[in-house]
């Protein structure tokens, strides 16, 4: 029985009898797969539909592996990419991994590693589906309220030290940005930034993630393969949502985290981690703590050097330069340079409350640019965008809960609007205007306009069957 049912897989590679042979492995355990034999036949591909993971060669003519990865990156498609190589050593994979590879295997190949790869890969790209997306990658932390000074002071004195950071706080409010601030400012800029997102994986390949492994240390593993604290070597390992992490991980965590010492599984040699710490959680360790769900010799390794990020809304007065900048960058992004907020959009936003922190801010920022007709964003789009975004509202003079309302004696019945139209039929209308639109400033490229309307290309394509729009678009 597939691990991934439905779940759809490119597989790119020159050589026309491996690439079938990975098409068979895929096909045989229920995973959709196709085959193209190019890089530029790939790109072509992945414009027209979506796909959950990309395999791809890294030797191949014209657009190879690596240059494929990055084209994407480029264009914005976060597609997960596994790469396949002849030549599987750790610069290479270095090399991979900055760029954004998901993961890489080296020829030749045993038919469980490919499987264990590709389903490990999709694991963890389908739970990270459900999240909302992440700020983009940039090591600047924004705003200048008080908040904000008492935070940014402490980042930069912690990137001075080789000390173990843990960064508190809820979703959203910028955490992984600290973290690269913290890297970036730190005497191991020079060296790689590597993420392990601790709550998207099993203990079995959080491990193997972690630590590498062995040739046998578990089916399919045909082959050495370095973890990630060995990528991290001499730069930073960023431990994100490590509160989620089980108890027997968190054992094999605190030696490493205190002797600076691993062992790869499958293997009885000790190997040195000479790696910065950095770890992230929006989960209340002391809680976790004292109902015995987190040990409480790693709580203090990892609280070495605590930092709170604040929540936006204890500190609404960045709410401006925030939504300022976004609008600047998404705006050049989306091929809208010169966009800007009018003073009535920026009133409106500072009023509005963002329980989804930055994050929720930056995702209508991008949708006001995507959606504006004119050369200023006002304050009517704004509302118009609240209002038609399913999201979690609070008033303005509550933080945490939205107050109850009583419909008017003159209001339609739950579920159907005045003019008659059902609530859900409205929401359909509005949704598929809104797909229409992000298709035609997307050009028709799907993958594109599932980044604009902020979910991926699966979503979308469903969306647009839903909606029976498939052959408009």
């Amino acid at each position: 029985m597939a691990v991934h049912p439905g779940a759809s897989v490119l597989v790119v590679d020159d050589d026309v009898a491996i690439g079938t042979v990975l098409l068979s492995l895929l096909r045989q355990d229920g995973i959709s797969a196709k085959f193209v034999a190019s890089g530029e036949e790939a790109l072509r591909m992945l414009a027209a539909e979506p796909f959950e993971l990309v395999l791809t060669d890294l030797r191949m003519p014209g657009i190879d592996g690596l240059a494929l990865l990055k084209e994407l990156r480029r264009r914005g498609d976060d597609v997960p990419v596994i790469l396949l190589t002849a030549h599987g050593t750790v610069p290479v994979a270095v090399e991979a991994m900055k760029a954004g590879a998901a993961d890489f295997m080296t020829k030749p190949f045993e038919r469980d590693e490919v499987l264990f790869t590709v389903r490990k890969t999709l694991t963890c790209a389908s739970r990270a589906s459900s999240l909302p997306p992440e700020l983009p990658v940039e090591a600047t932390l924004l705003g200048r309220s008080s908040p904000m000074r008492e935070c940014e002071a402490l980042v930069q004195k912690a990137a001075q030290s080789v000390a173990t950071v843990l960064l508190r706080g809820e979703s959203g409010t910028g955490k992984e940005v600290a973290a690269r601030a913290i890297h970036a400012r730190s005497p191991r800029a020079q060296g790689s930034f590597v993420v392990v997102n601790c709550g998207a994986l099993p203990d079995q390949l959080l491990e193997s993630e972690l630590f590498g492994y062995e040739k046998g240390a578990f089916t399919g593993a045909v082959t050495r393969k370095p973890g990630r604290v060995a990528l991290a070597q001499g730069g930073t390992l960023f431990l994100d949502e490590i509160g989620d992490v089980s108890t027997a991980v968190q054992v094999k965590l605190l030696r490493l985290l205190q002797e600076k010492e691993y062992q790869p599984l499958g293997s009885t040699r000790t190997e040195r981690a000479d790696v910065r710490f950095v770890a992230a959680t929006h989960r209340d360790l002391e809680a976790l703590v004292e109902q015995g769900a987190f040990r409480e010799d790693l709580y203090y390794r990892l609280s070495v050097i605590p930092i709170r990020m604040p929540p936006l809304r204890e500190r609404p007065e960045d709410v401006v330069e925030l939504a300022t900048v976004f609008c600047q960058r998404l705006g050049r992004d989306n091929g809208r340079p010169g966009l800007r907020l009018s003073q009535g959009a920026l009133d409106r936003l500072v009023a509005q409350q963002w329980p989804g922190n930055v994050r929720e801010l930056q995702n209508a920022i991008e949708r006001l640019v995507v959606f504006a007709n004119q050369s200023e964003i006002q304050a009517e789009d704004v509302e118009r965008e609240l209002e038609r975004t399913p999201r979690r509202r609070l008033g303005p003079s509550s933080a945490r809960e939205p107050q109850a309302r009583v419909p008017a004696s003159d209001e339609a019945p739950s579920g159907q609007a005045a003019d008659g139209a059902s609530l859900a039929d409205r929401v359909d209308a509005v949704q598929r205007q809104a797909v229409l639109d992000a298709l035609d400033r997307a050009q028709h490229n799907r993958t594109k306009a599932a980044r604009l309307l902020g979910i991926s290309r699966r979503t979308l394509y469903n969306r647009l069957a839903e909606l029976e729009l498939l052959g408009q678009a």
